[in-house]
């Protein structure tokens, strides 16, 4: 399965971009929907670009070194946006995701990872994942490439020195078990950002946080495009990135009531 785009930057942050996350300097942009500016703008500074504007320059690099892919369809992204407005998917997804609190905690902090990152990557691809696409004998046909909360292959296993370069078909039935445990799944995915945040070039033991800096937002994004490869993934992430219910999800604890005095 393959995975899920004209403004100028300043030059301080061409420079700053540049040098994080060691791309070429841009030059023309491209936008993946330009409806979609409103929302991840407010993530930097006013003056600054839009963070999911990548340069001619930039997709090209990505493009050749990770196999990245232009947006989806307009189609498909009014699809994908009208999925958003069902209100029963969504409570589905909050409760799935209120379920991997633990490992989601657990997992960014093990990775330095932003929790709310690997919250709204999930919650992307829990919402519009395909039914029936996580039943066994679905799995083990072969016939989807992806699995599990995050939509993972079997090559990020590879990518990560858990499974060989030529699997053997049981090594390749036990990786599509793993895929499809929750709590592996998530783990894998705070471990793919991580690797992917080394090679770009970026502080694996930073942090990144959307609202801190453009340079932080870009690269947030630059990570979102290269999880799912398709150019109007980023912009989707950042949003829900600024969900309150998400972030309740994550930052919010339960508290007994107090007994009442007598």
């Amino acid at each position: 399965m393959v995975p899920r785009a004209i403004t100028s930057f300043t030059a301080v942050a061409i420079t700053a971009v540049a040098t994080s996350l060691a791309l070429l300097p841009p030059l023309e942009r491209v936008h993946s929907n330009a409806d979609l500016r409103p929302s991840t703008l407010a993530l930097s500074q006013e003056n600054d670009p839009d963070p999911t504007d990548f340069s001619a320059e930039e997709l090209e690099h990505l493009q050749r070194r990770f196999g990245v892919h232009g947006p989806q369809t307009q189609l498909a992204q009014l699809f994908t946006r009208g999925v958003d407005q069902l209100q029963p998917l969504r409570a589905n997804t909050l409760s799935r995701l209120t379920r991997l609190k633990p490992v989601i905690q657990r997992e960014a902090g093990r990775h330095s990872i932003n929790p709310m990152l690997i919250t709204a990557i999930l919650f992307d691809e829990i919402q519009h994942s395909k039914p029936g696409e996580d039943l066994p004998f679905v799995v083990h046909s072969g016939l989807v490439a992806t699995h599990g909360p995050a939509q993972l292959g079997i090559s990020e296993l590879i990518h990560q020195g858990r499974l060989p370069m030529n699997p053997s078909p049981q090594q390749i039935s036990e990786a599509r078990d793993l895929l499809m445990d929750p709590d592996a799944n998530v783990e894998l995915l705070a471990a793919k950002l991580s690797r992917l945040k080394g090679e770009l070039g970026l502080d694996r033991e930073s942090i990144l946080i959307a609202s801190r800096s453009y340079v932080d937002a870009k690269a947030i994004a630059t990570l979102a495009y290269l999880h799912n490869g398709k150019l109007d993934y980023p912009a989707r992430v950042l949003r829900y990135m600024q969900d309150p219910a998400l972030h309740g999800l994550i930052y919010s604890t339960i508290r007994p009531a107090p007994l009442p005095v007598i």
